[in-house]
């Protein structure tokens, strides 16, 4: 689970300060206020780590399929100003704890429950091609204090070269490989020479590889989903997430035919669709719902619903299109593999209020919900104008149904000197102390305008009742 971001200089972003990262983390603003640029850098640094191109220090997209397309450096760093760098910092959560042994040292041996990572990226002056400033991994223990770190930097006078250099860890140089090291492997990774110019750096690759890891378990869904189908057509295979726009939520639904979920550990497990099919009923959408074959053998499937107990029942394209809109929310939650973080957009879109509502209940179940034996800790980032999805989530946190500081909310703004970030105070009761004034509009303002224009209007009824010969 990612535990905080920093970025600097990134798209409306001078800087966004230390974002802590809670299991259920929500962006609110204005339009334009940078709240997607935040998902955005998290999209660049995953499309990066699974790019096939080790030479490419960002991939911001735009070349087939990716879940973000940035354009240039100059496009998205801060202020199009190519002379600055982005500086930005993640820290997670290891899945499992990392061991780190140094072979040149009796009893030296660490055992890392967190990372930390830092990197600096900005365009040569001459090249105009990005270049690695430096990078920096803090492996930490599990009392939060890092262990030991190990960073790359250009060396003194030589910018096509690097150098490697410890805090906490003695480097032991091979006799005779006195050379620099050649540039890093995209932003973060450390070059095959870095093992071989020493005899107790074996572990680099482990570290670039844990955050490889824990960027392949970050999913995207976006803010537009596509239309339902009248049938599906599935080969069989198990696609990684539902789709950035949901297209593949009917793969994902059978593909997961065997797997077995809980609410939370130690509760009463339920098939996958049948999960799907508890959510859309809660949510008050449909009745019921299955995914069904055209004929036995087929690998062509209808996804069929009924609307009211005992109705016939009809495809997906035949019922209300909010339907089909929050279906890949509901199956991505639970689809995502454990220690995922799902990135979405504006999963409200198309839903009436009560729906927004609910979408807090499925979150807070999502982050609580456990898999063969064990709480699959996953992690929801949204960003969200609903007001609905807010007031519930205040509610269960006063209802105690997940702690207050289990929820980070944001309040993102922007003016002349770019984007801004303001936590919400958020206490034990789930009232929120420093609320933006009228963000979600002056509901009383309404009210009572209303009432003023109302008596107005019946005043003047009443004068022309009267008519000429009352005046």
């Amino acid at each position: 689970m990612i535990t905080s971001l920093r970025v600097q200089n990134f798209k409306a972003w001078a800087d966004t300060g230390v974002i802590r990262l809670a299991p259920i983390t929500v962006f609110f603003g204005a339009n334009s206020s940078g709240k997607s640029s935040i998902q955005q850098f998290l999209l660049m640094l995953k499309q990066t780590a699974e790019s096939p191109d080790r030479r490419r220090v960002f991939h911001a997209g735009g070349e087939g399929a990716t879940p973000v397309a940035l354009g240039s450096f100059r496009d998205y760093v801060f202020g199009h100003d190519s002379s600055k760098e982005i500086d930005f910092s993640l820290s997670w959560r290891l899945p499992d704890p990392l061991k780190i042994e140094d072979p040149k040292k009796k009893n030296s041996t660490f055992h890392a429950a967190e990372m930390a990572f830092r990197s600096r990226v900005g365009q040569g002056e001459r090249s105009g091609q990005l270049q690695v400033r430096e990078f920096t991994y803090s492996p930490g223990g599990r009392d939060g204090q890092p262990l030991f770190s190990v960073s790359m930097q250009p060396a003194a006078g030589r910018p096509s070269q690097y150098s490697l250099t410890t805090e906490g860890y003695n480097l032991v140089a091979t006799l005779g490989r006195k050379w620099q090291l050649p540039s890093p492997v995209r932003y973060y990774g450390f070059p095959a020479e870095a093992v071989a110019r020493y005899q107790n750096t074996e572990f680099v690759a482990d570290l670039a590889l844990a955050l490889e890891r824990q960027l392949r378990l970050v999913t995207y869904l976006g803010p537009l989903r596509e239309p339902p189908s009248r049938n599906y057509k599935w080969s069989g295979d198990a696609p990684e997430h539902v789709g950035w726009s949901g297209e593949r939520t009917i793969d994902a639904i059978l593909a997961a035919s065997n797997r077995r979920l809980n609410r939370r550990p130690k509760a009463k497990k339920e098939a996958f669709q049948e999960i799907v099919a508890r959510w859309l009923k809660r949510m008050g959408l449909i009745e019921k719902f299955e995914i069904v074959p055209l004929a036995p053998d087929s690998d062509v499937y209808e996804a069929r619903v009924s609307a009211w107990h005992g109705t016939e029942t009809v495809l997906l394209p035949d019922v209300g299109f909010g339907v089909s809109q929050v279906l890949p929310v509901i199956a991505e939650c639970f689809y995502a593999q454990p220690h995922s973080t799902i990135v979405m957009e504006q999963p409200e879109i198309h839903l009436h209020p009560a729906v927004q509502s609910k979408l807090a209940d499925l979150f807070i179940e999502t982050v609580r919900s456990g898999e063969r034996g064990s709480p699959r800790q996953i992690q929801v980032v949204v960003e969200s104008h609903s007001e609905h999805f807010l007031r519930r989530l205040q509610r269960r946190i006063a209802e105690e149904e997940i702690e207050a500081s289990e929820v980070a909310l944001y309040f993102c703004d922007t003016g002349p000197s770019g984007a801004t970030l303001r936590p919400l105070d958020v206490d034990l009761f789930g009232n929120i102390s420093n609320w933006p004034v009228d963000f979600f509009g002056d509901q009383m303002e309404d009210v009572v305008a209303q009432a003023k224009s109302g008596l107005k209007r019946q005043r003047a009824a009443k004068a022309a009742d009267r008519g000429p010969a009352s005046k």
